[in-house]
């Protein structure tokens, strides 16, 4: 298992086919699940993976359309669980008291809950494209007591595009042999380009400060 997890680091779909066959579409699907649907395991590969696999789709290996289906259907329900985690469990640790107060400040969950209900949709479609903060948006939705049926219209959308246009970006750009032969390279200006947003807006929070 270790050395599975070690190949779709290193983003290894050679090895992945030589061993597992067409059981990588199970794969890819629990990567995905897992990476959206655990808050505690926000290091997986998203942006990066979804690229090569449409790459290796392109090579034949994968049918795009079928990779497509399970991928978006695997972010929608990785999303879908870990708001109902938040929902269910993580606001119910964060009222919890020691020594008679509250473990978080109601004032501070009240924030919470007023920033998803006017920035919600935005927020859940946005980070999307942003390593880790894709992770904790549906948790912290789900603590916020963001509206379920807004929440799900805004994933669902926002699930199609994340996956559709790296897939499909990798399944077109797969075609320049240039980036056929530097996979890693590509991975990490994708890794590069989807933390940068975050970067920027960090920096500025500190400049307006």
């Amino acid at each position: 298992m270790i050395e599975l997890f070690r190949h779709i680091f290193h983003l290894d779909f050679d090895w992945l086919f030589s061993n597992y066959g067409t059981t990588v579409y199970a794969i890819l699907f629990l990567v995905i699940f897992i990476e959206t649907g655990l808050v505690i395991m926000p290091f997986l590969p998203g942006d990066s993976l979804l690229f090569t696999a449409g790459l290796f789709a392109h090579k034949g290996n994968l049918d795009i359309g079928t990779l497509i289906g399970l991928l978006f259907l695997a972010a929608v329900l990785g999303d879908n669980l870990n708001y109902l985690i938040g929902r269910n469990i993580g606001l119910r640790v964060l009222h919890l008291k020691i020594r008679g107060k509250n473990l978080v400040k109601q004032e501070y969950l009240d924030r919470t809950h007023g920033f998803y209900e006017k920035h919600g949709p935005k927020t859940i479609i946005m980070a999307r494209f942003v390593p880790i903060v894709r992770t904790f948006a549906p948790f912290v939705a789900g603590i916020a007591e963001m509206k379920y049926r807004t929440f799900l219209l805004f994933d669902l959308f926002g699930g199609a595009v994340w996956i559709g246009s790296l897939t499909i970006a990798g399944y077109f750009l797969g075609q320049i042999d240039w980036i056929g032969k530097h996979i890693e390279l590509v991975a990490i200006g994708i890794i590069f380009l989807s933390v940068l947003p975050m970067v920027v807006g960090i920096l500025k929070g500190k400049t307006t400060n």
